[in-house]
């Protein structure tokens, strides 16, 4: 569990880097910059957390099965290394508007409320589930650890955004 804190504190360390343009900077209109990757992060890592503590409260279903791609997900433990389409009900542009200090506070915001529910996993009934659109029914533990693998799918995507940001002004 120290993995998903580290990967958030890892990215709000990162926020230290960016000035308010390349926050806002899109190399293209269809890909999201800097800031918005961060919104994303925050947003999916909080309905994350709600789906667990939902979980945690007796709420959702007793049983239920992942879909055959979130059997191959949790196996693997990680998200594959290609870019994810949702559906465009689902794609909605993430906000750019969030200054550094914004950000910086969700983030902390975030892993106080991530360190608050990890307390309580251990009293969690991995029978207890709710359901995922994508992977189908996942447990407290499920959705806390699918946090971490979306965090580090994005890696990948800061690293690109990083590299269109420094090529920017060649």
């Amino acid at each position: 569990m120290l993995r998903i804190r580290y990967e958030l504190i890892r990215f709000r360390k990162d926020l230290a880097r960016y000035t308010m343009s390349d926050l806002r900077y899109k190399h293209a209109p269809s890909i999201w910059s800097i800031g918005q990757m961060f919104d994303h992060l925050i947003l999916v890592a909080e309905e994350y957390l709600e789906e667990a503590d939902r979980c945690l409260r007796g709420e959702g279903e007793l049983g239920g099965e992942k879909t055959s791609f979130g059997e191959k997900l949790f196996e693997r433990g990680d998200f594959p290394a290609i870019k994810i389409e949702l559906p465009p009900e689902m794609n909605q542009p993430p906000n750019n508007t969030d200054s550094k200090d914004r950000l910086r506070e969700r983030m902390t915001i975030l892993i106080s409320k991530m360190d608050t529910l990890e307390s309580r996993l251990n009293d969690a009934d991995d029978n207890r589930k709710t359901l995922h659109g994508g992977f189908g029914w996942l447990n407290a533990r499920e959705w806390f650890n699918l946090i971490e693998m979306h965090t580090r799918h994005h890696r990948r995507q800061q690293h690109d955004l990083e590299t269109w940001l420094r090529q920017k002004d060649l």
